[in-house]
């Protein structure tokens, strides 16, 4: 017959303990389960933690009744199931791998062992239920148990460093944390010594607690609540740790320094607790914060400067006002702090809000077009997204295939005056890790400095193209005061000039920068500045006031102006100052006066005609009296000479009223054929008596051989009178006139030169302007040479001029040659 012994009974204490493990467990699985339960191995997890609820929770009373046997199977089978499940979790978390043979297989040993724990209970195969096999069959199960739990720890381990993802590592590795500080203590803490049959004491019953560590950690993985941030509460928890562990050994050095210099013991009273309370309340922050440093700089290390002065450069950002090496300097700073490889900004579309296009990109590329339509949710206010790899739930499959082309897992705001005007996206680090809440936060704190960079970036820019654009619309009205043929001056309510063109630099001699904000009587002439004080205060009403021709001396010359005078205004239409507008019309007076001074010579001329046509009647009367007294006189008479000099000189006289007359006819505009030699001889005939009363002599060097040129001789003439007639005034005291023609391959050739005077060379380019003249005044018209270019340019000829001042002058007419008839 059986034996049953009944079994010592169990401290309470360590009977609390398991079920408060217990409870836990079923707390975790019932969270997992409930919020959780579509997560992968959710349901297995669950499972495991029931399981494990029933092993710590359910203990037989060793009444051995119907319920009291019940829970005693029901124990002995989650003591068998529940490695085994942990063990399969761990092999099959995160993901899921295709061995369905190997999941089988763990669990041939949980049922080798409930078979065995059977046999004994039945007393089968001879084993017989008495006290030694019990405590046999204990250790070997907990051995199994040992065994199962630390090969499940060593799996996580391993997958932990075999990851890829960086968020499947960092669970696997908020996992092994977890199943490690929970196995570990109760294996080398309990389940050893037990198995070394040592005696189990009350304190030791205490590493029970631990285990509670593996469901928690399982736990936090699955749901993956700020997964990121598990080594930075691991430093933190060290800080803290190392921090109270400091003052509490500061506390027992100086209560042990006490007992060694006054050889007594310290009794803390009262007042020695709250002495102890306040010196740890200001010694823990700045010991937890020195120790928090040490180990930033045992864990960043190079990047923990860089992580300090990012929130500092993002102060200075604010100060960059050029966007594109403000945007390439913040994405080198961040990915040096952070360590992150990939990044983008986008920047908000000026012409549309709401929408967004990329700015600048760090190790980002793509093909085609991007639908950054997802960033829409952030211009409404909207703090950041968060993207897994692949993972892009709620977007369109074309914001989704941008997404996965970009390759960045955070998108965060960057706002201004709750406006979002970019954003910021950022992939994982160069280790393929998710950034952690303090690199999140940290970025939040420089999406504000971003956020008002760009803005102040974007409004410069802004500013900077206005800016442009009013430096070119002045340039440009400059450029049209400055080719305006008139003087524009402007003056303040106070006199004081303004603006000053150039046409006023040039006729006053003052420049742009001497003039300006200087009162306008200092710089322009007394005359002119007394007519425009006397029209500004004569009240015109605010109209335009007008001075006419208006003589003003300058430092060179004396000008006449037309001046215009109206009142300066605003878009608002108040008064301004004012504006002055001066006409130099010095140039057309002048050309009013030699046309009516031309006028007076053409009337003159047409009295000189009238004139020798009258007097060419008593001069053929008078010779005709003086050839009929010569023939009446003999030849030996003492009067025939006197009467042959009166014939010669009505003749000379006849000749010269005829030169009057051809020279006053009015000209002919038809073109012929004509003798350019016999031109100049009849023109040095018409100047003989000039040129020899100013002691002029001629050389005459014509080609006999001269071709006729097509042109008219009268036109002709007159550009060789001027210039005969110019040669002569050149020289007063006498000299020597040249004239050569001669004939070149295409053209006929003249050339007249002088040994006068000669001409300055600052004035050789002008002496074919109209009115230009080098003559004293009354004595030229400046009128001949501009005539004579005229008449040159007329007939396809030209000229040039070289002059020596001193030694003389050459000009050089150059007509074209009358091309010879080709006969078929």
């Amino acid at each position: 017959m059986p034996v049953v012994t009944e079994p010592a009974p169990k401290p309470l204490g360590a009977e609390n303990f398991l079920r408060l493990v217990g409870l836990v467990y079923l707390l975790i699985g019932l969270f997992i389960f409930v919020r959780r339960w579509n997560a992968p191995r959710a349901v297995h997890f669950y499972l495991f933690c029931l399981v494990s609820f029933i092993l710590y929770s359910f203990h037989y009373s060793g009444k051995l009744s119907t319920f009291d046997t019940e829970v005693y199977w029901a124990n002995v089978v989650a003591l068998l199931l529940e490695p085994a499940l942990l063990f399969h979790f761990a092999m099959v978390f995160p993901y899921r791998r295709r061995s369905p043979l190997r999941a089988g297989l763990i669990y041939t040993v949980p049922a080798a062992l409930l078979a065995l724990h059977a046999s004994v209970a039945a007393g089968l195969f001879g084993f017989t239920p008495w006290l030694g096999s019990r405590w046999t069959l204990d250790r070997i199960e907990l051995a199994y148990l040992g065994i199962f739990s630390l090969a499940a720890a060593a799996l996580v381990f391993r997958s932990s460093r075999r990851a890829s993802a960086g968020l499947v590592r960092q669970q696997l590795k908020v996992a092994t944390a977890g199943v490690v500080a929970g196995i570990v203590p109760f294996l080398f803490g309990y389940i050893g010594p037990y198995l070394a049959g040592a005696t189990i004491r009350p304190w030791m019953n205490l590493w029970v607690l631990s285990l509670v560590l593996v469901p928690i950690g399982f736990a936090y993985a699955i749901i993956r609540y700020r997964l990121m941030d598990v080594d930075i509460m691991f430093q933190r928890g060290l800080a803290y740790t190392a921090a109270t562990a400091g003052i509490v050994g500061v506390y027992f050095a100086l209560v042990a320094a006490i007992g060694l210099l006054f050889h007594t013991a310290w009794t803390t009273g009262p007042a020695g607790v709250l002495l102890a309370i306040v010196a740890a309340a200001f010694l823990f922050e700045p010991l937890r914060d020195w120790v928090q440093e040490r180990l930033d700089r045992f864990f960043y290390r190079d990047r923990l400067d860089y992580r300090r002065t990012l929130v500092e450069f993002g102060r200075t950002l604010t100060a960059g006002v050029h966007l594109e090496p403000m945007l390439a300097s913040l994405l080198d700073r961040i990915s040096q702090a952070l360590l992150v490889d990939r990044m983008a900004i986008f920047v908000e579309d000026a012409a549309a809000p709401g929408r967004f296009a990329l700015a600048r990109s760090l190790g980002v590329a793509w093909e085609g077009s991007l639908d950054l339509g997802f960033l829409g949710t952030l211009a409404e206010g909207r703090g950041y997204l968060f993207f897994e790899s692949g993972d892009a739930p709620g977007l369109v499959p074309e914001e989704r295939r941008t997404v996965e082309q970009l390759g960045l897992n955070y998108f965060l705001a960057c706002r201004v005056h709750e406006r979002t005007v970019a954003v910021l996206g950022l992939g994982k680090t160069v280790d393929g890790d998710y950034l952690s809440s303090d690199d999140v936060s940290l970025l939040f704190t420089m999406a504000g400095y971003i956020g008002i960079a760009i803005e102040n970036g974007r409004l410069y820019s802004s500013l900077e193209q206005k800016a442009t654009q009013i430096e070119r619309l002045k340039d440009f009205s400059e450029n049209i005061v400055e080719s305006l043929s008139v003087g524009v001056l402007t003056t303040d309510l106070e006199g004081r000039i303004e603006s000053w063109n150039s046409f006023l630099e040039q006729r006053f001699g003052v420049s742009r920068e001497g003039a300006l904000d200087r009162p306008a009587e200092e710089v322009l002439p007394p005359e002119l500045a007394a007519e425009i004080a006397l029209a500004d205060g004569s009240g015109s009403g605010g109209g335009v006031v007008t001075i006419y021709k208006l003589r003003v001396p300058t430092a060179t010359a004396e000008i006449v102006v037309n001046v215009a005078i109206a009142p300066l205004r605003g878009k608002a239409g108040e008064q301004l100052g004012r504006l002055v507008l001066l006409d130099d019309i010095t140039e057309r007076v002048s050309l009013e006066e030699q046309i009516r001074q031309t006028e007076k010579l053409s009337s003159l001329g047409l009295l000189a005609a009238g004139v020798a046509h009258e007097v060419n009647t008593p001069l053929a009367v008078i010779s005709n009296y003086a050839q009929m007294l010569a023939r009446q006189i003999g030849a030996d008479d003492p009067r025939q000479m006197l009467v042959d000099k009166i014939v010669k000189q009505t003749f000379r006289a006849s000749e010269i009223t005829s030169n009057l007359l051809n020279f006053s006819r009015a000209a002919s505009s038809t073109f012929a054929d004509v003798d350019l030699n016999a031109v100049i001889r009849d023109t040095l005939a018409l100047v003989r008596h000039p040129l020899s009363s100013s002691r002029v002599e001629v050389d005459l060097l014509l080609d006999s051989r001269l071709p006729a040129i097509f042109g008219n001789a009268n036109r002709l003439q007159q550009v060789f009178l001027n210039l005969f007639l110019n040669a002569r005034d050149a020289m007063p005291s006498g000299g020597r006139l040249t004239v050569v023609s001669s004939r070149s391959n295409s053209h006929v050739e003249v050339h007249i030169s002088d040994t006068g005077h000669g001409i300055r060379p600052e004035h050789v380019n002008r002496v074919f302007d109209p009115f230009f003249t080098t003559k004293i005044p009354g004595q030229g018209t400046g009128l001949g040479l501009a005539v004579s270019y005229g008449i040159i340019r007329e007939h396809g000829g030209k000229v040039e001029l070289e002059s020596h001042p001193g030694r003389g002058t050459s000009f050089r007419l150059e007509f074209p040659a009358p091309r010879k008839e080709v006969h078929a």
